[in-house]
């Protein structure tokens, strides 16, 4: 992209430790963004060193999405930090229990929603707050997933809170269309991250050409191909999208 489309923004994103998280935030301050990357992971420190090295500005503030207090505070972290809130890409999330529904304990299920679903109505809580309070104008990107648009066994908590964020995508966008806050969701497909390797299902040859040809591009999708379409929906390029479900799955539901 020739011109910097993010320039003098303000960007928050969360779960930016690693994955998608990182593209995005990387990709969010090469289009010219102030980035304030979030994490349970001290990671995230390297996140925004990597950033500044590269001549851009950005900030580390570690919060628990799942817990409302330290989102509140993240937000005025980044408040405090940058003056202000244009973007945020509320990213956080985890894999969770897996397991058919008969058998998921109701630990594992109240875990995934506090960190997958309540995470996000929580980001979006105080982002929104911030965002009406400088008059009304930002964009707003949730991280759901294809599975928040079909089924998948084994996952029941998972495919619930990504069906779920894609409700409160659509909710709000309603609400605040006329604030000027735009709310959207990306839906990726399998995307080759910790997140996935860390589940198991990267390693093993015939998995993985397994969940390659789930999707019609046989392939796994990569963090920078999700973040790209993160920075498009961020940015004043979508300005008449809101209330969206953008698919990014190499044609994994159109199967």
């Amino acid at each position: 992209m020739s011109e910097h489309i993010l320039k003098n923004k303000v960007a928050l994103v969360t779960g930016a430790a690693m994955g998608i998280g990182e593209s995005t935030a990387l990709a969010f301050a090469k289009e010219g963004a102030k980035v304030i990357v979030s994490d349970t992971s001290p990671k995230g420190e390297a996140v925004a060193a990597r950033i500044r090295a590269e001549g851009g500005e950005a900030r580390f503030i570690a919060a628990d999405v799942s817990r409302a207090s330290e989102v509140k505070a993240l937000v005025e972290g980044a408040v405090k930090a940058f003056g202000r809130l244009d973007i945020a890409f509320n990213n956080a999330g985890i894999g969770g229990e897996q397991a058919p529904t008969a058998d998921l304990s109701e630990a594992g299920w109240e875990k995934t929603l506090a960190v997958n679903l309540s995470g996000v109505f929580y980001c979006m809580k105080y982002e929104i707050a911030q965002m009406l309070q400088q008059g009304g104008a930002g964009a707003i990107v949730n991280n759901a997933s294809i599975l928040g648009t079909v089924g998948f066994a084994g996952a029941a908590a998972y495919v619930a809170a990504k069906h779920g964020v894609l409700g409160l995508t659509k909710t709000a966008a309603l609400e605040y269309a006329t604030k000027g806050i735009r709310v959207n969701a990306v839906c990726p497909g399998f995307i080759e991250t910790p997140m996935l390797s860390a589940a198991g299902l990267l390693q093993n040859k015939d998995t993985r050409a397994m969940l390659e040809g789930l999707h019609a591009l046989n392939r796994l999708g990569q963090p920078d191909e999700v973040a790209q379409a993160v920075v498009f929906l961020a940015s004043e390029r979508a300005s008449f999208i809101t209330g969206h479900p953008l698919l990014v799955d190499g044609g994994y539901v159109a199967r």
